[in-house]
């Protein structure tokens, strides 16, 4: 395994934002005080305004590996669509909008945030750094206390493209939209109705 320190990287996949890098730098340095201080602990969390992503080359292969699964997972499992009814409910909006949002300013904000503070943080393996594997790994544990753990284990890999998306853009709100998104396609594509009532069916 090659780590390469820092987040520089050099292909149109490996370009995160240096606002995030700036941020960290400005926090500690003692440069910045009230307002410019707390858009620096921002940029930190992961809770700026990100530069456009939704024409971004990586982010849309990322989008597009949603479908992709979903329709792999058909073959595994029974393929029953929700009810309208389901759709609407509370119980979708909670999985497909409350969890993602919840959960990606928890581990890819705050303590993914907190991780690339460090240098070795923010060494590199290819594209994903070492916060991204620690914060994946601690978002698949988290998944033990709901999930089995063939389940838990599985949603490591999605979490890796959260991960992505955060120092990319320097922003948690991409990896909310990507969340969001999974979440709420294998709830209208995989057995939505079920999911609602059940706590063995996964989530990410």
């Amino acid at each position: 395994m090659r780590l390469s320190p820092g987040l520089g990287r050099s292909s149109a996949w490996e370009k995160p934002d240096t606002d995030l890098r700036i941020g960290i730098q400005s926090v500690y340095s003692g440069l910045f005080s009230g307002h410019d201080h707390s858009k620096q602990v921002m940029a930190i969390l992961g809770l700026q305004h990100p530069r456009p992503f939704h024409r971004d080359p990586a982010f849309l292969f990322l989008l597009a590996l949603g479908p992709l699964v979903w329709l792999t997972m058909t073959w595994f499992f029974v393929f029953q669509s929700p009810s309208w009814h389901a759709v609407w409910s509370l119980g979708f909006l909670s999985f497909a909008l409350w969890q993602p949002a919840w959960e990606e300013l928890l581990f890819r904000g705050i303590i993914q945030g907190q991780l690339l503070q460090t240098m070795w943080g923010q060494k590199t393996w290819t594209c994903l750094s070492m916060s991204n594997f620690l914060t994946s790994l601690l978002f698949a544990l988290a998944h033990l206390a709901t999930h089995s753990i063939f389940w838990s284990v599985l949603v490591f890999v999605p979490s890796l493209c959260f991960g992505f998306a955060r120092e990319r853009f320097g922003s948690a709100y991409p990896g909310i939209t990507l969340h969001a998104f999974y979440n709420a396609g294998y709830f209208l594509l995989i057995d939505g109705a079920t999911l609602l009532n059940s706590r063995s069916m996964p989530h990410l």
